[in-house]
């Protein structure tokens, strides 16, 4: 399951954008808010469309992916327009700390603000069996000192939430006992239909008529669900959009290979963790990546592992070779003949992938690196499965004996983890290239090609 994270103003955005929808009988959610962000108008801009924010009074809140606003003061209550605009232009673009990560705020959530006197606890978070449905009439910034209060109960998969008695959450001394009750329901299904993995309202109040209304929202969706209900989580009539965590740019590299993910129907995927790394990963298949990084890490050198990501869906040679080129960049970069390097290019039995074709891309790309790798002291390790895997590694055993680049190949028949050990004893080792030979030779009990 692909968890990702949301902004505010996108999750109340798609539970706005859905409520009467999903929920049906003429219902609809009073959510009522702006965006503020660098490359936006400004409020007072905004406001030339949105009468509301002149007529109201307003709060102002970063919209960061970070939670405990309001205790880092960074929460503005009960503001007219003007002094709204001000807080936001002093604060956009300057950088805070929250909890010793530092980053700029970029982004600001605008809405009324709401005069209310009970601040209630909503949460839903998908298990391995059950969706957790949790409650409390305690909510808003002292939730986690009253989180004894907090109720829950345990939705099996495929159960209405219609048949489910939530009165053991909601007491009787609940204020419009009923219509938070339907709330919670109607959060649940919304919940349901759209993929989310994870929604929390700290707090939701009631609004002046005394119907439900979420102050603070965080939501994570599924992204697996892209191809059900994808087009139900657009935001502003656009595709969502997935922020970084807080206090994280991405790379150059990184946005590069999203803008090709984007365009294909293949998946490539690209984490830069440490860009003075010796040991990174080109590996075939989401499961694989997680098996060589777990291993790197539980062999004691993730701080030497360079990056995480997956190449997988069949890529075509076009996308393949841009990938392994943008890998092989990363790993040759700043080359110091004193400390050797390793690239894993790795991974299962592929069931419908040809591994062959996307050896072509791999290859073209070594190729076209090949001084640097040279340079670089970089070895190549390559274990690999699947249709055409033969023809595969034989194409990358003679590109390494043509270029003299150093590259042990190996297939099905050893396991995907050995590598990373002979990787590890690679960066490990004194500062000689061993070139790729055509003869056999045995390291560490394994058999190279």
């Amino acid at each position: 399951m692909a968890r990702k994270k949301l902004r505010e103003y996108s999750t109340k955005s798609i539970i706005k954008n859905n409520f009467p929808t999903i929920i049906g009988n003429g219902k609809t959610i009073g959510i009522k808010m702006i965006q503020v962000c660098n490359n936006s108008p400004t409020l007072m801009e905004q406001s030339k469309n949105h009468i509301w924010l002149a007529h109201n009074k307003l709060v102002v809140k970063p919209d960061m992916l970070f939670g405990k606003r309001g205790k880092n003061n960074l929460v503005l209550l009960n503001a007219n327009l003007e002094e709204a605009d001000k807080f936001i232009k002093e604060r956009i673009g300057k950088k805070v700390t929250i909890d010793g990560k530092e980053g700029a705020v970029t982004h600001f959530i605008v809405e009324p603000f709401i005069q209310h006197s009970v601040e209630y606890y909503l949460s839903i978070v998908a298990q391995r069996h059950c969706n957790r449905l949790s409650f409390s009439s305690k909510g808003g910034i002292e939730i986690e000192e009253n989180w004894e209060l907090v109720q829950y109960v345990d939705i099996p998969y495929g159960e209405n939430i219609d048949h489910i008695n939530l009165h053991q959450l909601v007491d009787s001394s609940i204020v419009n006992r009923e219509s938070v009750i339907e709330f919670l329901k109607n959060i649940y299904k919304i919940f349901c239909e759209l993929s989310f993995h994870f929604l929390e309202m700290n707090p939701f109040t009631l609004d002046f008529e005394g119907r439900p209304l979420p102050l603070d929202c965080r939501g994570e969706i599924d992204e697996c669900g892209q191809f059900k209900v994808g087009n139900k989580w657009n935001v502003d009539d656009e595709p969502i959009h997935f922020p970084q965590p807080f206090g994280r740019d991405l790379y150059p590299e990184e946005t590069f290979v999203n803008e090709i993910d984007e365009k294909t129907g293949a998946s490539l995927k690209l984490t830069i963790l440490n860009p003075r790394g010796r040991i990174w990963a080109m590996v075939a298949g989401g499961g694989a990546s997680v098996i060589y990084a777990d291993t790197v890490a539980d062999m004691g050198y993730g701080h030497e592992l360079g990056n995480y990501g997956e190449y997988s869906g069949d890529p075509n040679e076009e996308d393949t070779y841009k990938y392994a080129c943008t890998l092989l960049g990363l790993a040759t970069r700043n080359p110091d003949s004193t400390k050797p390097r390793a690239l894993l290019i790795g991974g299962g039995i592929a069931n419908f992938t040809d591994v062959a074709a996307t050896f072509k891309g791999i290859i073209h790309a070594i190729k076209d690196y090949q001084q640097d790798i040279l340079r670089s002291n970089l070895h190549l390790f390559v274990r690999r499965g699947g249709p055409n895997y033969q023809s595969a590694l034989q194409h990358m055993r003679e590109i390494g004996n043509k270029l003299s680049i150093p590259i042990q190949v190996y297939g099905p028949e050893v396991s995907m983890t050995s590598i990373v050990q002979l990787a590890i004893n690679h960066i490990n080792s004194s500062n000689n290239i061993i070139n790729n030979s055509s003869s056999s030779t045995t390291t560490n009990g394994i058999h190279c090609h």
